[in-house]
């Protein structure tokens, strides 16, 4: 399992985010010799755990439950070939581009090293933006077409990383899992339960004290909804 880049970008302005400020750091680029790695700060405050990468929509990205964004060559080579286009390390936003790493089927919670130094944690996934869609101008059959085909995608949507031990990191750096929590939410579960099964996301709350704090409320909120609906409906059965 091997780190093939280490990807940053620069904040531009463009005419297809949601961030308030109207810029965005997607466009993100293979980055030469070691990288430092670490922690951001708060959620909501800090942005990229990736030095000299911009975050711009705070809201959203960055801060330390989603410090690092990971996301697998081989998914990228899978959009290749569905896209017809090639697609160079980063494309997707993401800060590391992996080889060999189970990067959709790590648990959340599930801990890598990478290189001697950094250990980073898996949050969640990544959940598709209009920001996204613009930057790889793959609209599709209507305004959201790229969102919805992402998210329905078996390859899956990559992997939100916290900085457990921070440290410089660079291209080729070896990647080892070091701990792997005793649940079975994968980031792949989630992403789904987040997106397309709902009714599912109680099932993910064993995995709650790992994951990023925006897919956890989600994910606490439609607990609660389906728990009430699942009441009324037993009282409605009891009272009939």
């Amino acid at each position: 399992m091997t780190l093939l880049s280490v990807n940053a970008g620069r904040a531009k302005n463009v005419g297809y985010t949601d961030s308030p400020a109207g810029r965005t750091g997607i466009d993100k680029r293979p980055v030469d010799g070691p990288v430092r790695i670490e922690s951001p700060g708060p959620t909501g405050v800090g942005a990229s755990g990736v030095a000299g990468d911009d975050v711009c929509d705070l809201r959203f990205h960055g801060g330390a439950d989603r410090a690092v964004y990971a996301f697998a060559r081989e998914d990228l080579d899978r959009w290749e070939r569905e896209l017809g286009r090639e697609l160079a390390n980063g494309s997707f936003g993401e800060n590391l581009t992996t080889s060999g790493v189970d990067v959709n089927g790590a648990l959340i919670g599930e801990r890598w090293r990478i290189g001697e130094d950094v250990v980073v944690e898996v949050t969640g996934g990544r959940i598709p933006c209009r920001t996204f869609q613009g930057h790889l101008e793959e609209k599709g059959v209507d305004a959201r077409g790229w969102v919805k085909r992402f998210t329905r995608a078996e390859a899956g949507p990559g992997a939100l990383l916290r900085v457990i031990e921070p440290g410089e990191v660079r291209a080729g750096d070896p990647v080892t899992v070091v701990h792997r929590p005793d649940h079975t939410v994968t980031v792949a579960f989630l992403h789904r339960a987040a997106t397309v099964e709902r009714e599912r996301l109680a099932e993910t709350l064993v995995a709650a004290e790992w994951m990023e704090s925006g897919l956890l409320d989600l994910a606490r909120t439609y607990a609660d909804k389906y728990a009430e609906r699942d009441a009324r409906k037993d009282a409605d059965g009891h009272d009939g």
